[in-house]
């Protein structure tokens, strides 16, 4: 990777360069240097396997470049990069594809000006996984992997399955997924910043399932690190525990019923439904769920939900956003009613020179400026790092949902009583449009029927469907754990710190042509 002082000095460079140009107003240069090294997952008892493979690498670094051009008159808006060349040319590569691009916005005020904020997050990298060796990377993969088959070689449970001349390894034990450390650093100057800033950081995402095929049972388990000292590999152990768990699992039938989310249901909820009804872009063009609701309660009073960016040792936590602004706090959902929202720059300023704004959010947006602070943008792409050939966006950070009462998983089975208990879903989304709040999503594991109480028979896997309604889920909320699990969903930037959620009616459908195969 490209150290922080070559790309703080091409900022500076270029951002003197781009001062002396005539035809330009105003200016940004970005420059970024981002890292992704994986290892891969494959083990597989009954088949020849190497256990770890495909440890592999992509690193990219380059310049991005705003400008806007004109004489005050109908200013033109441009963007353009460079991909590999950190030098002047390559700023002067980057303004000429801005200034080709160029198109005017009646909508673009400036670029992001100075926040009355200060910075509150600086130098918490880890420098250990930031110079991360070859051998550190596949020795990372062979400790979840160590850490799984523990788990399954000490289990009695498939011992006792095995007995009849069988071995462990007859019973399809198979481990996959990866360890993935993403490493980033940054610079940015314009012409609106007193002057040019910089950030990096480091994080560390495994994504392990784990399954016994003879039986059907499939488990996951994750892990969010961001220092290399702290990672042990228990996403392993855990993904292989919750596939012995799932053995001898049953079907659920067509019904409304009481259920427990546990973390990565809540975190996949929150990321594909909630949070992007939590942007002032949704918003603006009318798209939010919760629409004109500013300042009123849609949710259970126990639930409060906030993103914070400039919290030491969490995973989604970043000293600057991608506009050279600071990162914080911003409360999004307190005692349940709607209290901010996830911004950029650019829509904080659009949302307040629209004059439709107060039907949009309930509320004249001058008078909340508050819960409309630009905390949050960031040019990220599918979780790949900071991008420099792309314009900021809105995106979370460290996701977090708490609750006064701080109940324990016990606490909320014995308020369920009779339900089901979904610990994993997959492809959730919206139907009828993000506005509606209606969605789906598929259990795929480590889910079971609760009874009396507790956690009974596991759940087949692929069985059953959730169809239902964002606002009947916040609205029916019985009760949430006070400690929130680190959870990543698929190729998404931010981290949910999700705990377990119960709700007192959910509709589940069950799902035809089920084989009773994974």
């Amino acid at each position: 990777m490209i150290t922080l002082p070559p790309l703080k000095r091409t900022a500076e460079d270029g951002l003197r360069w781009l001062r002396r140009q005539k035809d330009v107003q105003e200016a940004e240069v970005f420059v970024a240097s981002n890292a992704s090294l994986t290892a891969r997952l494959n083990y597989t008892s009954h088949v020849p396997c190497n256990g770890v493979e495909e440890p592999k690498s992509s690193e990219s670094y380059g310049i991005g470049v705003r400008a806007v051009f004109g004489n005050g008159k109908d200013p033109r808006i441009g963007m353009g990069s460079e991909t590999g060349d950190l030098s002047l040319n390559g700023v002067k590569t980057a303004l000429e594809r801005a200034r080709r691009s160029a198109v005017s916005d009646p909508e673009f005020t400036t670029l992001p000006r100075p926040s009355v904020e200060r910075r509150a997050l600086a130098k918490y990298h880890d420098a250990a996984a930031m110079d991360l060796k070859d051998a550190d990377l596949v020795q990372a993969g062979w400790r979840i992997l160590a850490k799984a088959l523990d788990e399954f070689t000490s289990a009695g449970r498939l011992k006792a399955l095995a007995k009849g001349g069988h071995k462990l390894r007859d019973l399809g034990l198979i481990v996959g997924g990866d360890v993935t450390f993403l490493l980033e650093r940054m610079a940015i100057g314009s012409t609106r910043l007193p002057k040019v800033q910089t950030d990096e950081s480091t994080l560390i995402a495994s994504f392990v399932t784990a399954m016994v095929e003879r039986e059907g049972a499939k488990g996951t388990g994750f892990g969010c690190n961001t220092r290399l000292s702290a990672f042990k590999g228990e996403a392993g152990s855990e993904a292989a525990r919750n596939a012995i768990a799932q053995v001898g699992g049953v079907r659920v039938k067509d019904g409304d019923y009481a259920v427990i989310l546990g973390p990565q249901p809540v975190s996949d909820i929150v990321n594909h439904l909630l949070l992007p009804s939590l942007e002032v872009g949704s918003f603006y063009d009318c798209s939010s769920a919760f629409h004109g609701q500013f300042g009123r309660q849609v949710a259970h009073e126990t639930l409060n939900l906030y993103d914070h960016g400039a919290l030491p040792g969490h995973m989604g936590s970043k000293g600057i956003t991608c506009e050279g602004l600071p990162t914080g706090r911003t409360d999004l959902i307190k005692h349940g009613r709607l209290v901010g929202l996830l911004s950029s720059f650019y829509e904080t300023e659009r949302i307040l020179r629209d004059p439709t704004a107060k039907d949009k959010l309930g509320v004249p947006p001058e008078d909340h400026l508050g819960a409309l602070v630009p905390r949050n943008g960031f040019r990220y792409s599918g979780g790949g790092g900071r991008r420099f050939d792309m314009v900021p966006s809105v995106s979370p950070t460290n996701v977090l949902i708490e609750s006064p009462e701080k109940n324990t998983r016990e606490d909320l089975l014995r308020r369920v009583q009779n339900g089901v208990y979904i610990g994993r879903i997959w492809y959730t989304y919206p139907i009828n449009g993000l506005r509606a709040g209606d969605f789906t999503a598929t259990v795929v594991g480590d889910s079971y029927v609760i009874k009396d109480g507790k956690l009974a028979a596991p759940v087949k896997a692929n069985t059953i469907r959730i169809n239902d309604n964002i606002h009947n889920v916040l609205r029916n909320i019985a009760g949430i754990t006070g400690k929130g699990k680190g959870t990543v969903s698929w190729a998404a930037d931010e981290v949910v710190y999700a705990p377990e959620i119960a709700v007192s009616r959910l509709t589940l459908n069950e799902i035809a042509g089920y084989m009773d195969t994974l």
